[in-house]
């Protein structure tokens, strides 16, 4: 699997959060991704209306970066509709690399990930807004074949 770093520019997301017990996760995820799917002609502004992307903090240091969202990018937020909420994940450089699979094999991709990012002499940012990304041909809510983008928010180097 190619792994690689990725700089990204700030992502303004309009979506759903989905806050759950740790291990409801797997299938709480899944379903807020078939609500955005079906409402996804609600959200203004949209670059990219059939991309979805997921952010998350690994190491959240309040309950409002608690959780995990899911939403589609924006260039602006125009009305967001009342049940959808917004987040503006500031720029930042990434490892990444594509998971292709079931949504239980997603644990192995990141730690591949987390692997390269060591030997290639990085650090994660557990405190940094991590992406997933999922392509172009996924399918949102089947979590036996997930095709996902995974960013892993990497610190700039000499910081710990």
């Amino acid at each position: 699997m190619m792994t690689e770093l990725k700089s990204v520019g700030e992502v303004k997301l309009v979506g759903f959060r989905v806050v759950c017990a740790g291990d409801e996760y797997v299938q709480e995820i899944p379903k807020a991704a078939v609500r955005l799917q079906e409402r996804k002609g609600e959200i203004q502004h949209a670059l990219q209306p059939d991309q979805q992307i997921g952010a998350f903090i690994v190491e959240e240091s309040s309950p409002e970066e608690d959780g995990y969202w899911i939403g589609l990018q924006v260039f602006d937020y125009g009305d967001i509709p009342t049940d959808m909420t917004t987040l503006t994940i500031p720029a930042n450089t990434y490892g990444t690399i594509l998971h292709q699979g079931t949504n239980h094999d997603i644990r192995q991709s990141y730690e591949q990930l987390h692997q390269w990012i060591r030997e290639n002499g990085y650090t994660r940012s557990t405190k940094s807004w991590n992406l997933e990304i999922y392509q172009k041909g996924n399918q949102p809510g089947d979590p036996s074949d997930v095709r996902v983008e995974l960013y892993d928010a990497i610190l700039p180097q000499g910081e710990e």
